[in-house]
């Protein structure tokens, strides 16, 4: 969700961004209060971002409807992600300090746009990450995340081909939507990109349906796991979690998680939280054996499928490391490779992690030799499965809370970003409160505090 810092070189040399910061500031009622905050004055907290590894919760304006179909929303909740650590670690171009982060959120409507009616003040909600107008090609096919009209940044369009949807919370190379990590947050389109949240599922479970449970879902059901396949994740967060866990949905008869490192913890968690899981811990293996090796004896050929849900910001290698570091590369091919090699042949590999530039020593060889499918899982059209998802949490079929860890105040979101990028406390997926949320639901994490 993101594009690496070593992409400024090709920004700078286009010059003028398209439909790009100065247009789109107006997301942040904090940049010109008189046009884009709300007249009565009323202010929120929010969590901004201040420079790399540097963010804080601010006192700012409440934002305002500008739009006729927009929506604005007493948050309730909200979370953090891995893939805002991009931002918080500064490798995002066309993030702005004093941007307000977070793509994850649900709440309560305060008040809609003339346009929206199929929504009213009081109504809970949940918002979808990306931004969609519910009218163009891609959203007339419910893929949300490719739509056309909400995001007009030239230096996505030219990077990728196209451009992705609007994002909230996630710079001004998504759209410069002002995020949800807030007390209140405007919703652009409001009446197609808020699913309303029935009363048997709590806030503690809906959350999730803005983001990690369409991802992961997206992640197994694109790369095609179906009955009977062996299944090797990469990533034992939240994503790599709950992929695990649908996976299992869909058939698979086993399932393998991989991590390592100081995340391998995460294993264990994950183990606890799904018992049929197998684990594989790539820092505990015997000199001389790979992951690679160690899955090929697990498995006869190896998994059928191999599932990416980690990210290519983080190396292991020494040569990936610097070449990071010296921007001769965006991402790094290490897990990619592992996963082309790992598989049977004609496997399918599926890259749901954060990949968003280039990568360096691709084992292309092995992937046309063994006719390996390699396949960009995109980001995740939320508005396609987010109704079936919420079916599946109310039948019991699905529990979004097996992955919930801590509940904490907004007030502590800057000490949140510090210990999850730490991969401290054992965090997993969080719920962040505001002075709007209501109580914790039954069964879930009672209130954190650091203070």
């Amino acid at each position: 969700m993101a594009v690496s810092q070593s992409a400024n070189v090709l920004e700078k040399a286009m010059g003028h961004v398209e439909g790009g910061v100065t247009e789109q500031n107006m997301t942040n009622p904090d940049r010109d209060r008189q046009q884009y905050g709300d007249p009565s004055g009323e202010r929120m907290k929010a969590l901004v971002w201040n420079g790399k590894n540097s963010v804080e919760v601010v006192e700012t304006h409440k934002p305002k409807i500008i739009e006729e179909r927009d929506v604005i929303l007493k948050v309730t909740g909200s979370t953090i992600c891995g893939s805002d650590l991009h931002l918080y670690h500064g490798a995002v171009i066309q993030l702005q300090k004093g941007d307000i982060l977070g793509h994850e959120f649900c709440g309560k409507v305060d008040s809609v746009g003339p346009g929206v009616k199929n929504l009213k003040p009081g109504d809970r909600v949940v918002a979808s990450f990306q931004i969609a107008c519910g009218e163009c090609m891609y959203c007339q096919k419910k893929l949300s995340s490719q739509c056309e009209r909400t995001n007009t940044n030239k230096v996505e369009n030219i990077m990728y081909g196209g451009r992705t949807a609007g994002m909230f919370g996630y710079s001004h190379f998504t759209g410069g939507f002002a995020g949800g990590q807030a007390e209140y947050a405007r919703v652009p389109y409001g009446d197609v990109n808020l699913l309303p949240l029935p009363d048997d599922v709590p806030d503690e479970k809906g959350l999730y349906l803005s983001d990690v449970l369409s991802t992961s879902w997206n992640c197994v059901v694109d790369t095609g796991v179906k009955e009977g396949d062996v299944v090797a994740i990469w990533g034992a967060g939240p994503i790599g979690q709950m992929c695990a866990e649908m996976s299992f949905i869909r058939g698979a008869k086993r399932v393998i998680v991989i991590d390592g490192g100081p995340a391998a913890w995460r294993l264990d968690l994950v183990k606890s939280k799904t018992p049929k899981v197998e684990t594989l811990n790539y820092t505990d293996l015997p000199k001389g054996e790979t992951v690679t090796s160690k899955l090929k004896e697990m498995e006869h050929g190896g998994p059928d499928v191999a599932l990416e849900c980690a990210a290519g910001e983080y190396a292991k290698g020494i040569g990936h490391k610097i070449e990071l570091a010296l921007g001769l590369e965006t991402d790094t091919s290490e897990i990619i490779n592992e996963m082309i090699t790992s598989v049977k042949s004609y496997g399918r590999c599926g890259i749901t992690g954060v990949y968003v530039g280039f990568t360096n020593h691709f084992n292309i060889g092995g992937l046309m030799e063994r006719g390996i499918r390699l396949i960009g899982n995109g980001q995740a059209p939320v508005h396609l499965y987010w109704k079936d998802l919420l079916k599946m949490i109310q039948d019991g079929s699905l529990d979004s809370s097996i992955m919930l860890s801590h509940r904490v105040n907004m007030d502590e979101m800057d000490t949140l970003y510090q210990k999850f990028d730490a991969r401290a406390d054992n965090l997993q997926k969080v719920f962040v409160q505001t002075r709007f949320s209501d109580p914790p639901a039954p069964g879930t994490p009672e209130l954190t505090s650091w203070k």
